[in-house]
C-alpha cells in the first residue's frame, strides 16, 4: 500500500469513527436537541395525596375548592429547559432572566403539566407556571410546552 492511500484510509478512519460518536450522543437524549420532559412523571394527586412541597400543596387546596379532585400532574420545578418550551398566553419561550423582569419581586417560580379527566370522559390538560412573590404561590400564566 502506498503512503497516499495509508493515508487516505487514516482520514477515512477517523471520519467513520467521528460520525459514530455524532450519532451515538445525538441518539442517547443527552445533546440539546432531547426532551427535558422524559424524566418526569405523571403523579395522581386525590384527597389522600401528601404534598411533597408548598406549590403541591397550594395547587392542591386551590383543586380542592374547586372540586376537581383528582387529577394528574407532573411537576418540573426550576427546570429552565422546559420553560424554553413553555408557550402560555403572556410569555412565549422566555428564559429565567425574562421571568425575572416581568415579575418584580419573584422570589421562585416552578412549571408544573395538570391533566384533568373530567365528566363525560373529557380531557383537559394544560401547562401552568407559577411564580411565587411575597410567600405566596400564584399562577402566572397558563399554556402549554411545545413537542
Amino acid at each position: 500500500m502506498s503512503k497516499l492511500l495509508r493515508l487516505l484510509f487514516i482520514f477515512l478512519l477517523i471520519d467513520a469513527v467521528a460520525v459514530g460518536v455524532y450519532f451515538l450522543a445525538k441518539g442517547s437524549g443527552s445533546g440539546p436537541g432531547a426532551d427535558p420532559t422524559k424524566d418526569f412523571v405523571w403523579t395522581t394527586m386525590d384527597a389522600y395525596y401528601q404534598p411533597a412541597t408548598e406549590l403541591e400543596q397550594s395547587i392542591k387546596t386551590d383543586y380542592e375548592e374547586k372540586g376537581l379532585l383528582p387529577f394528574q400532574f407532573r411537576n418540573y420545578g426550576r427546570n429552565a429547559a422546559v420553560l424554553k418550551k413553555f408557550r402560555g398566553s403572556k410569555l412565549v419561550g422566555a428564559g429565567v432572566p425574562v421571568l425575572e423582569m416581568t415579575f418584580k419581586g419573584l422570589e421562585d417560580w416552578a412549571v408544573v403539566d395538570i391533566w384533568i379527566k373530567g365528566e363525560n370522559n373529557r380531557e383537559i390538560r394544560r401547562t401552568v407556571l407559577y411564580v411565587l412573590r411575597e410567600n405566596v404561590w400564584n399562577v402566572a400564566d397558563s399554556g402549554r410546552l411545545v413537542e
